[in-house]
């Protein structure tokens, strides 16, 4: 049976074998804004590739995600971790941060801008006064072409020697800036399917200037952006993905 979840078993599995560790530039971006007297929060921490890291250079941080498998990931490659299993929309923040950071253009998973602006309020909310947030969005740039067939896009084999494999379809709807990856994960011991698990994954992918809209209308008052992990302030039109650091 093919369950709807993001971030579930098959999926989590299959991210931690091809996403085990942060690309060096990315994590030295974030790593740049830390201090060993902050206290840090990354949000959407997943399997840990930026947050183990942080812990093992010695700094203060706390990781958080709504995804069990994840977490559990997390945990067995740095079983001291703090971590939280909670959901960004509703959760109540009892503790204040000096650095909350967001690599990978995560945030983009929220594709409802309603609920996107009440994460980025909620984070806010939990940064103290003098504190920074940065993170990254996909931009337009990322935008795949429309594949109605299921096709085969990546394959891995599992520490205990079963081959996993993702299926996905594509298309974008231009008028809400959403591409979707309707996706299957199949669990195979030899020709023998094991488990199937069903991801209807989605990303907003971002305009120039959109993101910092929203940022100012929740109560960011400092914002700057860049295009690159170098700081690179001029877009070339070329740029994957936008850089924000923000404070109030």
């Amino acid at each position: 049976m093919m369950e709807i979840n993001y971030y579930s078993d098959l999926c989590s599995q299959m991210y931690d074998i091809l996403h085990n560790k942060a690309p060096q530039d990315e994590l030295d971006f974030y790593l740049s804004y830390a201090k060993k007297e902050y206290t840090i929060l990354e949000p959407l921490c997943g399997n840990g590739r930026f947050m183990i890291p942080f812990l093992t250079q010695g700094f203060n941080i706390t990781g958080m995600d709504s995804s069990k498998p994840m977490l559990k990931n997390l945990k067995q490659k740095y079983p001291f971790a703090k971590t939280v299993c909670a959901n960004l929309l509703n959760y109540n923040f009892k503790e204040k941060y000096d650095y909350i950071f967001i690599p990978s253009g995560s945030i983009s998973l929220f594709t409802n801008i309603i609920e996107c602006k009440i994460i980025l309020k909620n984070i806010k909310n939990a940064l103290k006064k003098d504190g920074i947030f940065v993170f990254a969005v996909d931009s337009l740039n990322t935008k795949s072409g429309n594949n109605d067939n299921y096709k085969t896009t990546a394959s891995v084999t599992t520490p205990n020697g079963f081959n996993l494999i993702l299926k996905n379809k594509s298309y974008f709807d231009e008028k809400t800036q959403t591409q979707f990856y309707p996706s299957i994960y199949e669990l195979y011991n030899g020709d023998k399917l094991i488990k199937s698990e069903y991801m209807d994954f989605q990303i907003h992918l971002y305009k120039q200037g959109e993101m910092e809209n929203y940022l100012k209308e929740v109560g960011f008052t400092k914002i700057n952006s860049y295009f690159s992990f170098s700081k690179t302030l001029k877009n070339n039109n070329q740029s994957d993905f936008f850089l924000y650091e923000c404070s109030y």
